[in-house]
């Protein structure tokens, strides 16, 4: 099976890891890593570099994102990132059986919605999902509904895509793919952790990830000042990582990064962890802030809490780590002392099926697209 993959920032790369190390390995597919999106910003930190730092080659980088992030900017990266998939869909169609997208990005819809004219099989990795705070909405949902072949992290997500694709044949509940790197990813030790990046996480660590809401787009500067407002308020060591190529996230960008500048002691802003560094570091630290899908679905799993922001990440399924509050200072600073009273957390993740990526295996050889020659 001859397999184009998408894949358009760091989120979604850490998700497909799994997947890509056991299709990478499998001689029954040929496997086409289409890189695109932010991971060729340098401004996002260049995350192509990533993907060839763990040793998977890329069959086409396309760029076509611009450096402004207005509404009408995003609309533009929109336009040519559909065009150049145009170009690149009618170069490869006949040498895809399918491809594989993930998500909710509105550069992914664009990639994807370049492939229907020429009738190129889809399988679409986490649909049903809602975030009610986020345009990005409205792309799974349509990138859900341009899929042949759907993924999900849960039966709730499951019984979604299924009203989305009229009682679709080719539903399959995996879980979350990216949990499989608990199991198959060393994570580094507090020593490691410092000599790598001169942080010590003996120290009480806050894990910071705030993205804007792109759905009231005009209040995300007052969020932000908010936000900033309850961590100068606090003493923990703050680790802030930074938010993604939506509208207003330059500005939240330029926000964080001006605290972390005046806090240079206990405010440490990254660009770009890897998997590897994230992972590490959500284990290491007291507790998780801010309003990243990352929060919801795998911090269960390191038994940390997640005080979540806003309504970005609104309509997710969470599991019961999960304590959401508004973005006001005053309900930040609240949320952050109620974490401290609680005993640590040892409940289950809703998102945990186990070994996701040898189900995804096991699922792609038997749909109809596998015996194409």
């Amino acid at each position: 099976m001859k397999i184009s993959l998408l894949t358009s920032s760091r989120a979604d790369y850490g998700i497909y890891l799994p997947l890509l190390k056991k299709l990478s390995k499998n001689k029954q597919y040929k496997l086409q890593i289409i890189a695109f999106g932010t991971h060729l910003s340098p401004f996002h930190g260049l995350t192509i570099k990533n993907i060839l730092s763990d040793g998977f080659k890329i069959a086409h980088s396309i760029e076509s994102m611009v450096a402004a992030d207005s509404a009408e900017a995003i609309a533009t990266a929109m336009a040519l990132t559909t065009m150049k998939f145009s170009s690149l869909w009618a170069l490869l169609h006949k040498k895809t059986d399918l491809i594989i997208c993930l998500g909710d990005r509105y550069e992914m819809f664009a990639a994807v919605s370049a492939s229907i004219p020429f009738n190129i099989p889809v399988a679409h990795f986490y649909g049903g999902e809602t975030t009610l705070g986020a345009i990005d909405n409205k792309f799974r949902h349509a990138i859900t509904q341009m899929a042949t072949y759907h993924f999900v992290a849960t039966a709730q997500y499951a019984q979604t895509v299924a009203a989305l694709t009229n009682n679709s044949p080719f539903i399959y509940n995996v879980g979350a793919l990216s949990l499989d790197n608990l199991e198959n990813i060393a994570l580094i030790n507090m020593e490691e952790f410092k000599s790598t990046y001169n942080i010590d996480m003996k120290n009480k660590t806050m894990l910071v990830t705030f993205h804007p809401e792109t759905v009231s787009a005009e209040l995300n500067y007052m969020y932000v000042k908010e936000l900033i407002s309850a961590l100068s308020k606090i003493s923990y060591q703050i680790i802030i990582t930074m938010p993604n190529a939506d509208t207003m996230g330059s500005r939240i960008r330029t926000e964080l990064l001006l605290f972390a500048k005046q806090n240079p002691n206990r405010v440490f802003a990254i660009e770009n962890f890897g998997t590897q560094g994230y992972f590490s570091c959500m284990a290491l630290c007291s507790f998780l802030l801010g309003n990243t899908s990352s929060g919801i679905i795998e911090a269960a799993s390191f038994g940390k809490y997640v005080i979540n922001l806003g309504n970005r990440q609104k309509g997710r399924a969470c599991s019961n780590n999960v304590l959401h509050t508004p973005i006001k200072c005053k309900n930040i600073l609240a949320a952050i002392k109620q974490v401290e009273k609680l005993p640590p957390y040892s409940g289950d993740n809703i998102y945990y099926k186990g070994n996701a990526s040898q189900k995804i295996i096991d699922i792609l050889q038997s749909l109809p697209v596998a015996a194409t020659p």
